[in-house]
């Protein structure tokens, strides 16, 4: 017990002062994890064998990764993503796997090797790519999604890698008995780990099957998930409610992926995939959101855990025996794929930002590729001494890929600021209404006009938004509303109305400021992303001013009154009361802010606001007050 809460004691001191540190230096979390490892590990030798234990323990949170981002995918997108799965994954699959072929018999090493080295290393690391992506917020971006299209058929191709690996055998090449170089020995169940997909053969449901046994089981398994995520899960979620505490829902919640987890290693597949397929599965379910709380930190904490086993397993004294040759193989092996990826991605067309995410992302190997090394040592695939610089070559690799994210990020701008704009539509029309920009608030003003029937000319300077809407019948163009000559193009000279929506508040700014100074008479309804922003456009020339957000607040705490008890009256009474008080509160403000002066070291700003706060709860009180003497004054005279 003494020794567990040692261990635990080392592991988490260790995160906890490295990570943090890490992330506030810009290296981001996934490296911090790597060093905390290391340090813990190689450097100061606190931690020794137990690693390799603790990793496989640790690899279900690449399980519970997988089950969360199946639950932000609905079955059509996965659908739609056919395309990259078979193409762009496949590809990159086949390629890889056909050059690191060809270096290892470059390198003199025999076909089975080769062979066995470049499945191996074909893969990426799942855990480090899709963590940092969340992190960084590429996820959605093309780049993005198209990695993790790669990364989810490298997965599935984990399990015929691993039912093709034994065909590559050589009997009596380890005698039964090899080590990983992480300490741990393979002489029975090491390889079969929970996110490797091989389960123990007393708990397989396929064990001496026929061929097409095997493939009935799996079926019905994969069926069976699909069946409980669709009719099971709602009962089961109302059965646990009865009880009404908390930590049953987290343990229900847990209850499925483990579940999951074990029913697909009896059957011989990748939990991973499974929990993958149940994610998109319960994706459209009322209990989406309960489950992403329950497991969401179950998961930060494993794969946190996990890259610190991958750090402190790290065996640098046999990097320091080879240091030329480990380096330059982790260096070849990541220009090698960086090479496929890069080639790929010009094949499918992707923009220059995303096409460097892909291949700098992806250019590392995997943590299957731990477990896919540790199997072939088993199964007399590879000898030791291969083994051991594989394992350091995986371990390197997925060590580097977060300061390849951070060259991303550097090499990002300079793309973006080197490649040459997109030339804007030629404006062929001009109404009286012209909406610069038309993300989700320029949206929503352009269709409530067009129908009430007036025509409007429709500008934004994102191409993708412009696409989207003549795909659903809405006419725009493509251009930077902000342009003078582009604005002009647009009717600015005999426009009534200019609608400024744009996301960018400076940008917004000065095309108020523009286009005052040109139309002195045209009426100018401009967003406002916030009270100061509210400033600048009043002072800018903006002749209606809306906060993005003030309008739905409004909102929400009028239904809010009205649950307390006040009538739909009384409740929009006090609505407008407030919206007027506030919109004269704000032009009285406007007149005491001075641009590039902060609110909160403006004296005589903060002197005013305090005043009209104190009028405002006031009028509010007295008129809440009214009301309420009004009801009872109602109520006597009903009485009476």
């Amino acid at each position: 017990m003494e020794s567990f809460l040692f261990q635990a004691t080392l592991y988490l001191a260790a995160a906890v002062l490295a990570v943090p540190l890490a992330v506030k230096l810009g290296l981001g979390s996934v490296l911090g994890y790597l060093i905390a490892g290391i340090l813990i590990g190689p450097a100061f030798g606190l931690v020794g064998a137990e690693t390799a234990d603790l990793q496989h323990f640790a690899e279900f949170g690449v399980v519970l990764m997988l089950f969360l981002i199946g639950l932000e995918l609905e079955p059509r997108a996965l659908w739609d993503m056919r395309h990259r799965l078979l193409g762009l994954g496949g590809a990159q699959i086949v390629l890889s796997t056909a050059l690191i072929t060809g270096g290892a018999l470059a390198l003199g090493l025999q076909f089975s090797f080769a062979l066995a080295i470049g499945l191996t290393l074909a893969l990426s690391s799942t855990a480090i790519v899709l963590q940092t992506l969340t992190e960084k917020g590429l996820m959605q971006t093309g780049g993005g999604r198209s990695s993790f299209s790669v990364l989810l058929t490298q997965d599935i191709a984990v399990i015929p890698m691993l039912a093709a690996l034994p065909l590559l055998a050589i009997p009596g090449l380890n005698r039964g008995e090899v080590t990983d170089g992480h300490g741990a020995d393979h002489g029975g169940d090491e390889a079969e780990t929970v996110a490797g997909g091989h389960a123990e053969a007393a708990m397989s449901l396929i064990e001496g099957l026929p061929g097409w046994g095997v493939t009935l089981v799996t079926l019905a398994a994969v069926g069976a998930i699909i069946l409980l995520g669709v009719f099971g899960t709602r009962p089961m979620f109302h059965y646990v409610h009865v009880a009404r505490l908390r930590e049953l829902y987290t343990a229900f919640a847990l209850l499925i992926v483990v579940s999951i987890a074990l029913l697909m290693t009896m059957v011989g597949l990748s939990p991973a995939l499974g929990t993958f397929l149940a994610g998109v599965v319960l994706a459209n379910s009322e209990f989406r959101h309960e489950l992403e709380s329950d497991i969401e930190p179950f998961k930060g904490l494993l794969l946190g855990l996990f890259f610190i086993t991958v750090g402190a397993g790290i065996q640098f004294g046999t990097l320091v025996g080879a240091p030329f040759l480990i380096i330059g193989l982790t260096l070849g092996l990541m220009a090698v794929k960086g090479l496929v990826l890069y080639v790929l991605a010009r094949l499918f067309k992707m923009p220059g930002r995303d096409r460097w995410l892909f291949t700098l992302g992806l250019a590392q190997a995997g943590e299957f590729g731990f477990v896919l090394t540790s199997f072939s040592l088993q199964q007399d695939v590879l000898p030791p001494e291969i083994g051991d610089i594989l394992l350091l070559v995986i371990a390197l690799s997925m060590l580097l890929t977060p300061l390849a994210f951070i060259a991303h990020d550097r090499l990002a701008h300079l793309v973006e600021d080197g490649q040459e704009a997109p030339q804007h539509d030629e404006i062929d029309e001009q109404n009286p209404i012209i909406i610069a920009g038309i993300g989700r608030f320029g949206q929503v003003v352009n269709r409530m006009l067009q129908l009430a029937g007036f025509k409007t000319t429709v500008l934004d300077h994102d191409l993708d938004t412009i696409q989207l809407m003549r795909r659903f019948g809405f006419k725009g163009f493509f251009g930077d509303p902000a342009r003078p000559e582009l604005l002009h193009a647009a009717g600015l000279d005999s426009a009534r109305v200019l609608v400024v929506a744009m996301d960018d508040k400076d940008s917004a700014t000065r095309l108020v400021e523009y286009a005052r100074r040109e139309r002195p008479d045209l009426h100018i309804v401009a967003r406002a992303r916030d009270r100061v922003h509210v400033y600048e456009l009043y002072r800018a020339g903006a002749n209606d001013i809306v906060r993005e957000l003030f309008d739905s607040s409004l909102r929400a705490g009028r239904y809010v009154l009205e649950n307390m008890g006040l009538s739909d009256r009384e409740a929009n009474e006090m609505e407008r009361t407030f919206y007027k008080l506030d919109r004269t509160a704000l032009r009285d403000l406007a007149r005491l802010w001075i641009p590039g002066v902060p609110v909160t070291q403006n004296e005589a700003y903060i002197a005013r606001a305090r005043e009209l706060n104190k009028d405002l709860e006031t009028a509010l009180v007295d008129q809440f007050d009214e009301k309420a003497a009004e009801r009872r004054r109602g109520e006597r005279d009903r009485e009476d």
